[in-house]
């Protein structure tokens, strides 16, 4: 489902004002990360509209370009270390980019560990949980969170309510207890991360994507895992950047849902 958001205001903001905006708002500075965040491939001067995505592919440019979007702002973007060549896929990319003057604007980790905007910040909010701490060591950098759930949380509720909010058919690992105090989130790829969450006492760890040797570490661990889909687990930061543009700028934005199997 695309969803939009239409507020009144100017009808179109400066290209470059809008990526300031939004290096600063993510930190993109901060973070060393394999991603060449921020603008990654410059299109027009001037957007009127912004569309939002996980993926950075020809399926969101199309859809992009078909709703007349002068920016894309994505978590996966198509240059990570560095630029080599521009041939093959690439090459097809980027020439797509170019002939429809579409901006193309990469967050990755600085979106996984926003305290606010992030992934991981708007799952923990999704499932009520509170006394947020820095949980999950990736790189040396802290990217996910731990906190309390509300009070009488079950394993089949909190799941439920992933399944219902996030649309996502999860697969559950139900080796610890039916209810739930403590939870665990990294989004995407945060299998190895269960580690921490056992040593931690964890009730609960939510993640993206499944991983085979987890299943008996958390057997034998005696703990929930539930891997809600690593397309559906960092789709809710870039929506909270759409709602953040068109608050900030008065233009409208649109999340361009394009879920993977994985």
């Amino acid at each position: 489902m695309n969803r939009k958001n239409r507020p009144s205001g100017p009808k179109s903001v400066d290209r470059d004002r809008l990526c300031e905006f939004l290096s600063r708002s993510l930190d993109l500075a901060a973070i060393n990360d394999h991603s060449c965040n921020g603008l990654q491939v410059q299109g027009a001067a001037r957007v009127r509209r912004v569309g939002l995505a996980v993926d950075a592919c020809m399926e969101t440019f199309r859809l992009a370009a078909a709703r007349s979007c002068g920016m894309l702002v994505v978590h996966h973007g198509i240059i990570w270390g560095g630029l080599k060549n521009i041939t093959g896929r690439v090459y097809t990319q980027v020439r797509y980019l170019i002939e429809h003057d579409l901006n193309l604007f990469a967050a990755h980790l600085p979106l996984d560990l926003h305290p606010t905007l992030g992934n991981n910040a708007q799952l923990a909010r999704l499932l009520g949980l509170k006394a947020l701490k820095p949980f999950g060591v990736y790189k040396g950098v802290t990217i996910g969170c731990e906190g309390r759930a509300p009070s009488g949380a079950t394993r089949g509720a909190l799941v439920e309510r992933l399944r219902r909010r996030l649309d996502a058919a999860c697969t559950v690992l139900p080796f610890g207890a039916e209810a739930v105090r403590r939870v665990a989130v990294v989004s995407g790829g945060g299998a190895g991360e269960l580690a921490e969450a056992v040593d931690k006492g964890i009730d609960c760890y939510v993640t993206g994507e499944p991983s085979h040797e987890n299943y008996h570490v958390a057997r034998e661990a005696g703990i929930n895992v539930v891997y809600a889909g690593h397309y559906h687990t960092e789709k809710a930061g870039v929506q909270e950047i759409g709602r953040l543009i068109a608050t900030t700028f008065g233009i409208e934005t649109e999340f361009l849902d394009v879920p993977t199997a994985i």
